[in-house]
């Protein structure tokens, strides 16, 4: 349909003119407006300013230079070609075709009273134009000269670039103007000097102009409405270099006039040029996460788009492992305010950081951050479209892997896997794709619409649990049209998403919820309180409920204690029972009716994500909390923003301590918590052998200090030394593998001893992270759909 009609080369540095057949653009178009060229079906969005419109051709013309892959692909098109799509027109038209229309209404309006009024003088508002453009602002400047020459409009325009062989449409100019003027920073043709220069010496001739309008680099228009200020005329300028997707979705777009943000694509492209900020938009452009297609900048002169310039510096700065840029941090509550609330603590990266922060990948050939990812997201994909400002596309990238991404840029150990293996890491601060995906999937929440409810007819797969092992395995398998139930023992979807991980961590109205609800609208059944192994057997699901398949997501919900003397006393409990009172039942709030009780000085006891959890609420329930463990600092499996957070809100720390016993008063409280200091030795092998959650490690040996007993007051202890999963299931499946610890065995893509049964998460792995819950959930999908059918 977009068929190219003609294509030439206007000068040396790849600018060239293309007219395209585009009836209803031709139609409705006007100068000053603009276009969203897609040239095939995989290629990106490129705003472009319509240069002329052939009505008799039903066509409109397009100028571009080559600067990326896009423009190249389209500058090696041919007559005859098509382009994939056009959209527009977009934007408003030139303030200059509003201003003849409001007077020409005038005078309409006045001869309707007066006969004698001559409808010839519609132009009056305009008594001469002066246009100033440079480097590619050429193009664009064409319209509107040839719109006023044939308004009957008199025209001064003024040209500029840094050499002759940068200049185009001088002789097409000449044609519709009264008067051009050509400057060229060497002095090989026209006039020595820049275009500010004539401006200068063209009003202070005295010169009476009714407009400015100023189209091209950044620093030339700044300087250009700088210099027509002086004289109090008034100056147009178009800030087309600023737009990305062209409609205003994205809001990367944002300017400054005056006291007012402005989105170029929708409320521009032209504003009042003695009202914008130029020097905030120039930094938007300078900064390393700008997008390719860039207008020129201050040190870049005339010369329009600086994009192989740009990536010669990038790649310099690739070279030496140093952007320059600093990692960029989210804001957060402030460690006195949120020590006494549930408000999450992190605020999460602004639209800026996260371009900015893009903006510093290498987007590596070979990228190890997705060898280390449990679900292999594509990480400099998504990456790579938030630096193009393109939002959505990196949450279409993000969900082709992951279901939940919302929760894995809050709760998973990146820095243990994707940033752990980040090559910025070696020399800089590694990339902060949690905080990327984070910023990418409540972007996508706060903008998409509800979908419409989908009813699945194919086969039956019984999902038991609703964690994210549990959720993702059921979302895969609804995309493919399998009827899934998702059975959970709790009163409440979501896991150890509601129940374990506190809401200052993870929102559960805000952020798991709505993960949930996209599920049911897929077509998911979720039924709660419904006890597998208790309510209904897994024989029973396929006897009775005549289900083809099940998937055992039910986690590791059993928690471990010390082993010590005085652990039945009064005040000891498990740090599963103080976060699913706190965040499922909401015990901390007033209007629910959930008991319960923490002592003045709570104990919490282990090094984990769960002991950080247990202590940072604890301490937000009022108590004064100390956290024990027996290995250092550094040995602590803990996420290091959590013990960060953990210190900066209050909470003390005892390492290299272990307790030995659990004192209580005469009526069975517990009073305190004797310890012992521990005196770590050189590395072993650690973790596989006590549950199978991960590879075996290298972790000091430690032991303990004999005569270093100390006795730490406290009326609550916290047991928070790790889960391991319910034996209610392997005791009620017969034929039904599990290891002497308690898993269940499953080869690697979830399949168990029993046909037709598949199992994975923490029910099989023991205690582990949500993402490598999810991984082993998309594995078990595929699993159960090559069993069953891809179709279901």
């Amino acid at each position: 349909m977009y068929e190219i009609i003609s294509k030439r080369l206007l000068n040396s540095h790849e600018i060239y003119q293309m007219e395209v057949h585009a009836p209803w653009i031709s139609l409705s178009g006007k100068p000053g407006q603009f276009v969203i060229v897609i040239p095939h079906p995989t290629g990106e969005r490129i705003p472009l300013t319509i240069s002329d419109i052939v009505y008799q051709r039903q066509s409109i013309v397009l100028v571009f230079q080559v600067v990326g892959d896009t423009t190249r692909q389209m500058a090696q098109m041919n007559v005859g070609d098509d382009l994939y799509t056009i959209v527009g027109p977009l934007g408003k038209p030139s303030e200059l075709i509003s201003i003849v229309e409001s007077g020409k209404r005038k005078v309409e309006n006045d001869a309707t009273q007066d006969a004698s009024a001559n409808l010839s003088t519609f132009h009056f508002p305009l008594k001469r134009l002066l246009f100033v453009a440079g480097g590619v602002g050429i193009a664009p400047v064409f319209p509107q000269v040839k719109w006023a020459f044939r308004n009957g409009i008199p025209t001064d325009v003024v040209i500029g670039a840094r050499s002759k062989d940068l200049l185009f449409y001088e002789d097409e100019l000449r044609a519709v103007c009264n008067n051009l003027h050509i400057m060229t920073d060497d002095g090989t043709y026209g006039e020595q000097g820049l275009v500010t220069a004539k401006v200068d010496e063209l009003c202070s001739k005295g010169v009476e102009y009714s407009h400015c309008v100023a189209i091209g680099p950044l620093p030339m228009m700044k300087f250009v409405a700088l210099t027509t200020k002086k004289y109090n005329l008034p100056t147009i300028v178009s800030l087309n270099c600023m737009m990305v997707d062209g409609t205003g979705m994205c809001g990367a777009c944002r300017v400054r006039v005056g006291d007012e943000v402005k989105f170029c694509c929708v409320d521009g492209p032209e504003f009042d040029g003695h009202l914008v900020d130029f020097d905030e938009a120039a930094r938007k452009l300078k900064t390393p996460d700008a997008r390719r297609y860039r207008i020129a900048t201050a040190e870049s002169g005339h010369q329009c788009n600086l994009a192989p310039a740009v990536d010669k510096v990038l790649n310099d700065l690739k070279d030496s492992k140093d952007l320059k840029v600093s990692r960029q941090k989210p804001q957060e509550q402030a460690p006195t305010v949120r020590a006494h609330n549930f408000d999450e603590v992190s605020f999460g990266l602004t639209e800026h950081q996260a371009i900015v922060e893009a903006g510093r990948c290498l987007q590596c050939k070979k990228p190890r951050c997705v060898e280390a990812c449990p679900v292999g997201i594509n990480i400099p994909r998504f990456i790579q479209n938030i630096k193009e400002e393109n939002f959505n596309q990196a949450y279409i990238t993000i969900s082709h892997d992951s279901a939940l991404p919302a929760v894995c840029g809050r709760v998973c150990p990146q820095e243990t896997q994707c940033e752990g293996s980040c090559i910025m890491g070696v020399k800089n601060e590694p990339i902060a794709i949690g905080a990327l995906e984070r910023f990418v999937a409540d972007n996508h929440r706060a903008q998409s619409k509800p979908q419409s409810q989908c009813y699945p007819a194919g086969r039956k797969v019984a999902v038991v649990g609703s964690g994210p092992s549990g959720l993702t395995c059921a979302g895969d398998l609804a995309k493919h049209g399998f009827q899934v139930t998702v059975f959970e023992a709790l009163h409440h979807a979501g896991g150890v998403l509601v129940y374990g991980i506190p809401e200052f961590r993870l929102p559960k109205q805000r952020v798991v919820e709505p993960e949930i609800e996209n599920l049911r609208r897929l077509g998911v059944e979720i039924r709660t309180n419904v006890i597998i192994g208790k309510s209904i057997t897994i024989d029973q699901l396929f006897s009775e409920m005549e289900y083809d398949a099940v998937y055992i997501a039910s986690g590791a919900g059993l928690p471990k204690f010390m082993g010590v003397k005085g652990e039945t006393l009064i005040g000891v409990i498990s740090a599963n029972e103080l976060l699913t009172r706190t965040n499922l039942m909401h015990g901390y709030d007033e209007k629910y009716d959930t008991p319960i009780y923490l002592g003045k000085k709570v104990i919490v006891v282990g090094g984990g994500n769960v002991a950080m959890d247990a202590a940072r609420t604890a301490l937000r329930l009022g108590s004064e909390v100390t956290v024990v463990y027996r290995r250092g600092q550094e040995d602590m499996p803990a996420r290091r923003e959590e013990v960060h957070h953990a210190m900066e809100e209050g909470v003390q720390f005892m390492f290299q301590t272990a307790p030995v016993e659990i004192l209580g008063n005469e009526d069975g409280t517990a009073r305190a918590l004797r310890c012992v200091k521990m005196e770590m030795g050189e590395p072993e092998r650690s973790g596989s052998a006590t549950n199978g959650s991960k590879p075996a490690s290298l972790r000091r040996s430690f032991k303990a200090i004999e005569g270093s007993e100390v006795d730490v007051e406290a009326d609550t202890i916290v047991a928070a030394l790790g889960t391991s999963p319910n034996p209610l299931i392997r005791t009620t499946t017969p034929g039904l593998e599990c290891e002497p610890w308690g898993g269940i065995k499953a080869d690697e893509n979830g399949q168990t001893s029993r046909k037709l049964i598949f199992a994975g998460g923490d029910a099989v792995s023991g205690a582990a992270t949500v993402i490598l819950a999810m991984g082993a959930g998309r594995k078990a999908a595929k699993a159960i759909m090559e069993a069953l059918g891809s179709n279901g």
